[in-house]
């Protein structure tokens, strides 16, 4: 199989997925609670701190949305698992139905369902970065930016220490992704201010141009 031509690992597609990534994060900061949809890093500190200062209410508000990601992996595996052969669907067009779902009731929910919305959100987080791994054969995250800083960052010294373009265009592609991240964040964080609840369908309809995208042709193959 040519894995040039696998669609889920084309650059466009994983733009889109990243841009929606970093919208994500922005809206569960701004309108949820204040309250990391993809950095679980940053929720593990807070909810540890909160924990330590007795605060248990507070730090279980930062837990769920651990073992909200946490079940959010689970899912996409399973997923991937069971329609890994199916001919209508590819189980990885049925992640992003599943996220559309999720984060296009997440658009309606009241500013009293947060703990909710920002469950949907990570679920959603999860199965994406656990579905949409690679980019141009190589892996990357589309939800978070640190792994991909770091590989960004190593193949660049590998071009200056080697001359080699290969590792030259991987890291371009990588730094490409961390600013279509942080481009999604910012608007994300600037329209949450503008529309609230509702600049979470922006990440619906960038999925749904994913799902498009990956519509089996002929001869274009998209992998397991």
């Amino acid at each position: 199989m040519d894995r040039k031509r696998q669609i889920s690992e084309s650059f466009r597609l994983s733009a889109l997925l990243s841009f929606s990534g970093g919208l994500q994060d922005a809206y569960t900061y701004n309108i949820r609670g204040h309250v990391f949809a993809n950095a679980q890093t940053g929720n593990v500190v807070l909810m540890s701190q909160h924990f330590m200062q007795g605060e248990w209410w507070t730090g279980v508000h930062y837990l769920i949305p651990v073992i909200s990601f946490a079940f959010g992996i689970l899912i996409s595996e399973q997923v991937g698992h069971r329609f890994k052969y199916s001919r209508r669907l590819h189980w990885r067009q049925i992640i992003l139905l599943i996220e559309i779902m999720l984060l296009g009731i997440v658009g309606i929910l009241p500013q009293s369902c947060n703990m909710l919305a920002n469950i949907m959100v990570s679920l959603s987080c999860a199965m994406q970065v656990q579905s949409f791994r690679t980019v141009h054969g190589y892996g990357y995250a589309s939800t978070m930016i640190i792994g991909n800083l770091r590989s960004g960052t190593e193949s660049l010294s590998k071009y200056i220490r080697e001359k080699d373009r290969k590792s030259l265009g991987k890291s371009i592609d990588y730094y490409g992704i961390i600013l279509i991240f942080a481009v999604g964040a910012g608007i994300g964080g600037v329209l949450s201010e503008i529309i609230g609840a509702k600049t979470i369908w922006i990440s619906v309809a960038l999925l749904l141009v994913d799902c498009i995208m990956m519509i089996r042709k002929p001869g274009v193959a998209d992998g397991e």
